[in-house]
């Protein structure tokens, strides 16, 4: 029971993946939701020494019983990271309802709806992260991604509502930019001042910088090398 509890939601390849190990590796037990990738989420819960459970986030009987198992098995719950994220570049001409939903069930409802479930579990020393991506603060138009950089920019104004709602717990996002793996990384990387994509390492980082600094809440931390500065 005294050891900390860090929830990720699809955690079982990619960023997830990535940070459920570096959690790991930092003393947390870790709970992974996947939906469709079962046998590498369970066979990434058995390296690490956590558990795996399947979640569709954006169904409210799924994350009720997913934190139930939690409370029952855990006891406890000191980080989510709220890292499901589905994309589906559409032009907004063609954009349908189902599209949208698609979007903003998983990336938007699905979050609060952990959010929500967690708080109890987590206390006045709980933090949630969630993930955006890189320019989310500013608005501007985006016919080819519409759903998607709406739900990340609900996502971002629930981080601050909660932020300060739900204070002394703490709540902030983790926006990454164009990451080596990310599947649409341009070809001229000159879009990106840094002049790299960024990895995985370089989100990691973030999160353990969040999760030591008790005195940052209701911020956003683009991770992104300067991509979407101008």
């Amino acid at each position: 029971m005294s050891q900390p509890v860090a929830l990720i939601t699809g955690g079982a390849k990619r960023l997830g993946a990535h940070l459920a190990r570096g959690l790991a590796a930092d003393g947390f037990r870790v709970v992974i939701t996947y939906l469709g990738s079962q046998g590498a989420a369970e066979a990434l819960a058995a390296s690490i020494g956590g558990r795996a459970v399947r979640a569709d986030v954006s169904q409210r009987a799924d994350v009720e019983a997913l934190f139930g198992s939690i409370a029952e098995h855990e006891g406890r719950l000191d980080l989510l990271v709220n890292n499901v994220g589905v994309y589906e570049p559409t032009p907004v001409a063609d954009l349908d309802p189902d599209g949208w939903d698609r979007q903003l069930g998983p990336n938007l409802n699905g979050a609060f709806y952990c959010c929500f479930h967690a708080r109890p579990l987590m206390g006045d020393s709980g933090l949630i992260v969630n993930l955006g991506y890189a320019g989310v603060d500013a608005l501007r138009a985006n016919p080819d991604a519409t759903a998607y950089q709406v739900s990340k920019t609900g996502l971002l104004v629930l981080t601050k509502s909660l932020a300060a709602g739900w204070a002394p717990l703490r709540a902030n996002m983790i926006s990454p930019g164009q990451l080596a793996n990310s599947v649409d990384l341009p070809d001229d990387l000159r879009c990106i001042p840094a002049g790299r994509a960024g990895t995985l390492d370089d989100i990691l980082q973030a999160l353990r910088f969040l999760r030591d600094a008790a005195y940052v809440t209701g911020v956003n931390i683009d991770v992104a090398g300067g991509y979407r500065l101008a």
